[in-house]
């Protein structure tokens, strides 16, 4: 008789960024994509790809027999990710540095937790700005939109 654990297994929190989206959707199945590819699912330039690669913010890009650079899904979700912190301001070195604990893996969560509630706060604070901007200029809009132009000439 075979006695089998039916316990069932707790699988650590997986850390998935974010999917492609609508805005760069990629082919189901398919987990191999030249530089080009990567390039057209992400939005991202092909030297922006490299520049990234060399400056530590996607290290370890797998590579061909014959050199040429090999992204994953993990790379285009991690990619995508980097793309929505870029959209928050956050600096070049600040992401690096956020790479860097990511690769130091679990123990660098507390840590990350930090730095993602921070962007949140910076993220907020800027969108408040931005909402008591888009009501001076609506009021400016309005005040253009009523103000009755001298004749031309006179």
């Amino acid at each position: 008789m075979t006695v089998t654990d039916s316990t069932p297994v707790k699988s650590p929190p997986v850390d998935v960024c974010v999917s492609a989206g609508p805005d760069h959707p990629r082919p189901d199945g398919q987990d191999r994509y030249t530089i080009s590819e990567t390039a057209a699912y992400t939005g991202l330039s092909a030297p922006t790809l490299r520049w990234y690669e060399e400056i530590g913010l996607m290290p370890h890009v797998a590579r061909s027999h014959t050199g040429q650079r090999i992204f994953g899904n993990r790379d285009l979700d991690w990619l995508a990710f980097v793309r929505r912190l870029r959209l928050t301001g956050m600096a070049v070195a600040d992401m690096v540095h956020f790479a860097e604990l990511v690769r130091r893996g679990e123990v660098t969560f507390d840590e990350r937790r930090k730095i993602l509630e921070q962007t949140r706060r910076d993220v907020v604070a800027r969108m408040a700005e931005l909402q008591d901007t888009l009501v001076v200029l609506d009021a400016k809009i309005d005040f253009y939109a009523g103000a009755h132009r001298a004749p031309e000439g006179a």
